[in-house]
C-alpha cells in the first residue's frame, strides 16, 4: 500500500488508535478525513487540519448522510477504515447483560456492514480501493469478561474473508487489522503489559506499507492470540484469561 498518496476516510477515528492512524497516514503523505460521534474530538482533529464528518455507525440513516458528504468533498476516496467499537463487561449470569451485548453487536458488527455496505458501490465504481476493518487479538482468544466482544471481532474477521473473496476481481483489497491489547482508552490502566500506542502504530504502518500488503496486519505482540490454536497453547491462555473473571462486580472467582 502506498501510504504516501491516499484518501482515507477513518470511520470511528476520533480518539484512541484511529485517531493515532490518522496523524500517520497524514505524516505520510495521504488526504485523511475523520468520522464519529465526538463533536468535541471532530473540532479538534479539523483544527489539525482534518477533514471531519459526524457520524454513528449504529444509525444506518447517519452513516448514509456521511457518506455522501465524505464523496461529495472527497469523490477520490480510496482507503475506507471501519474504527468503530464498544468493549463493555458482562456477567452471562446476570440477565442484564443483554443489553450491552446488543450495543456491542449493533456497533462492532453491524455498524462495520452498514459503514462497508455504504462504501462499497463507490470503490468498486472505482477499480481500485482498499477496505481495512478492525478486528482484535480477542477474536481469536476470547477474554471471558468481555464474550461479545470477542465474539463481534471473531464475526468480523469472518466477514471480512468473506468480504474479501466477494471483491477478488474488483480491484478493491480488504485489509484486517487485528490489534492486541493497546495502551490507550484506559487500557494500559486494566492491562500494564499494553503496546505503547507509538509502538503499536509505527509497526501497523510498516506493515500496511509492505507489498504486497498482507491481508491481516498482526503485529508481533499480536501473534500468540491469533495463533494459540495452531501453536496448542490456547485452552491455557484461555485458562489464565479466565482468571480476569474476578473483575466482574459480584464475583470472586
Amino acid at each position: 500500500m502506498d501510504l504516501s498518496d491516499r484518501t482515507v476516510l477513518i470511520v470511528g477515528g476520533t480518539s484512541g488508535i484511529g485517531r493515532e492512524l490518522a496523524r500517520r497516514f497524514a505524516a505520510a503523505g495521504s488526504t485523511v478525513a475523520v468520522g464519529g460521534r465526538s463533536e468535541q474530538a471532530l473540532a479538534e482533529l479539523s483544527a489539525e487540519g482534518f477533514g471531519t464528518f459526524a457520524v454513528d455507525v449504529t444509525d444506518g440513516a447517519s452513516v448514509a448522510r456521511a457518506r455522501d458528504a465524505v464523496l461529495a468533498k472527497y469523490p477520490d476516496l480510496d482507503t475506507v477504515v471501519t474504527m468503530s467499537g464498544v468493549m463493555l463487561l458482562e456477567d452471562l449470569r446476570d440477565p442484564a447483560h443483554f443489553e450491552a451485548a446488543l450495543t456491542t453487536i449493533d456497533t462492532n458488527l453491524v455498524g462495520t456492514i452498514r459503514v462497508i455496505d455504504a462504501f462499497t458501490p463507490h470503490l468498486v465504481r472505482r477499480g481500485a480501493g482498499t477496505f481495512v476493518t478492525v478486528t482484535s487479538g480477542i477474536a481469536f482468544l476470547p477474554f471471558p469478561p468481555m464474550p461479545t466482544y470477542a465474539a463481534s471481532k471473531a464475526a468480523v474477521h469472518a466477514y471480512s474473508e468473506a468480504l474479501r473473496a466477494q471483491l477478488d476481481g474488483t480491484g478493491v483489497g480488504v485489509v484486517e487489522l487485528v490489534p492486541p491489547a493497546v495502551a490507550t482508552a484506559g487500557q494500559e490502566q486494566v492491562n500494564p503489559s499494553a503496546l505503547p500506542l507509538d509502538a503499536f502504530a509505527t509497526e501497523v504502518m510498516r506493515l500496511l506499507a509492505q507489498d504486497p500488503t498482507p491481508d491481516e496486519v498482526l503485529v508481533e505482540r499480536v501473534l500468540m492470540h491469533r495463533w494459540a490454536e495452531r501453536e496448542g497453547t490456547y485452552d491455557d491462555l484461555v485458562a489464565q484469561r479466565s482468571q480476569a473473571l474476578a473483575m466482574l462486580p459480584g464475583r470472586k472467582s
